[in-house]
């Protein structure tokens, strides 16, 4: 099943760089997850052909219809490893921008003593994507029935049906470089996993008749295909 989901997300990712002009703040030149073991500490880096996290989505004014950017980093992942049930799709790693609401209940990543009103500083979130031709980008957060008692989320998550964490990992943007820092005890101590990088804009949907979060463009992928074949440098 997940050789299958693998080859929808190669799919829409390829077509979407086609596509859709990446801005280049978005347009990725590299990737890399080094694993500093004197640390244990993973560090995700994406850089971009312009600067990193400068660009933000514009206010929409509601949750329904809401812009989301981010710089995703696909992975080998298991489901189990970042803290979520057993489930079918692909573990991603997402920072993310969205103006329009917060959703890292436990973080005030503007230090304003305010944790409602920083979603647009970017910050990180595991997800599990699934395909869903109902949007351009054939990808969405999975979701979930909230009455559904299988269903296993870390408690740091924003309280939305979907397969979503907020984990507050520290997001460090400097010129054409955005980076994440993960302790290895949080993705369970796994150091040898794949990865790859993408840029995408989701959008929020209340309705109910569309994914409540899904992809609606690609604005860049790593080395123009998404294979899952990168490896983690490993530093002492």
């Amino acid at each position: 099943m997940k050789n299958k989901i693998l080859k929808v997300l190669t799919i829409c990712f390829v077509m979407g760089f086609v596509t859709i002009q990446a801005h280049e703040d978005f347009k990725i030149k590299s990737a890399k997850v080094e694993y500093i073991k004197s640390l244990d500490l993973l560090v995700f880096s994406q850089e971009v052909k312009g600067k990193a996290g400068n660009t933000k989505p514009k206010i929409n004014g509601k949750l329904h219809g809401a812009s989301v950017f981010g710089y995703v980093f696909p992975t080998s992942l298991k489901s189990t490893d970042v803290g979520f049930n057993k489930t079918e799709g692909i573990v991603a790693l997402a920072l993310t921008s969205h103006p329009d609401f917060d959703d890292t209940p436990l973080w005030d990543e503007n230090n304003d003593k305010n944790f409602k009103n920083d979603g647009i500083i970017w910050h990180s979130h595991w997800v599990i994507l699934v395909k869903d031709k109902r949007v351009k980008g054939g990808l969405k957060v999975k979701e979930f029935k909230k009455d559904d008692n299988s269903v296993v989320i870390p408690p740091i998550n924003p309280g939305m049906p979907m397969y979503m964490d907020s984990p507050g990992f520290s997001v460090l943007t400097k010129g054409n470089t955005i980076k994440v820092l993960i302790p290895a005890n949080r993705v369970n101590n796994k150091i040898n996993f794949n990865y790859d990088a993408v840029s995408v804009m989701m959008k929020v949907n209340t309705s109910g008749k569309m994914p409540l979060l899904g992809v609606y463009k690609i604005y860049s992928v790593l080395e123009d295909k998404l294979d899952l074949k990168n490896n983690i440098k490993k530093l002492k």
